[in-house]
C-alpha cells in the first residue's frame, strides 16, 4: 500500500458559513460549499466542515492514494484483514473513497485522488 498523503481532517461544526468564514480567516482558501457541509485548503492540506445534518460521514481524518488501483488494493486487504469498510463511493469530481474505523473506533477515509483535481 502506498499513501500518497494525509489530505484531511474532517470535523462537525453547528453552522458552515460561520465556521467556513472562521477558517478563511484564518488565513485557508474555500475550494467547495455547499448547504451542508464545506471543504478548505491550506496548500495541499484539506478540512471538511461537517454539519449537524450531514449524514454522509461524521469526524474522520483521510488519506489519499494518486493511483486508483492502489486505493482498490488497500480496500481488498483491509477485507481481508477483517476491517470493516464501507462501500467505495464515487465522487462527482472523479474521485472515489471509502471510510473504515481503526482499533480505537477512530474513523478515517481512504480516497483516491486524480492528479487533475484541483480540490
Amino acid at each position: 500500500m502506498k499513501l500518497k498523503r494525509l489530505g484531511h481532517v474532517a470535523i462537525c461544526v453547528k453552522d458552515i458559513d460561520k465556521a467556513a468564514q472562521f477558517y478563511k480567516n484564518l488565513g485557508m482558501k474555500l475550494v467547495w460549499k455547499d448547504t451542508d457541509w464545506a471543504y478548505l485548503k491550506a496548500g495541499e492540506d484539506g478540512l471538511a466542515l461537517l454539519s449537524p445534518g450531514y449524514d454522509q460521514a461524521g469526524a474522520h481524518f483521510g488519506f489519499v492514494f494518486s493511483d486508483r488501483p492502489e486505493m482498490e488494493t488497500a480496500y481488498k486487504q483491509l477485507q481481508t484483514q477483517g476491517v470493516e469498510v464501507s462501500p467505495i463511493h464515487e465522487h462527482r469530481d472523479g474521485s472515489a473513497s471509502f471510510y473504515a474505523r481503526d482499533l480505537d473506533d477512530n474513523t478515517f477515509e481512504y480516497l483516491y485522488e486524480p492528479v487533475n483535481t484541483s480540490n
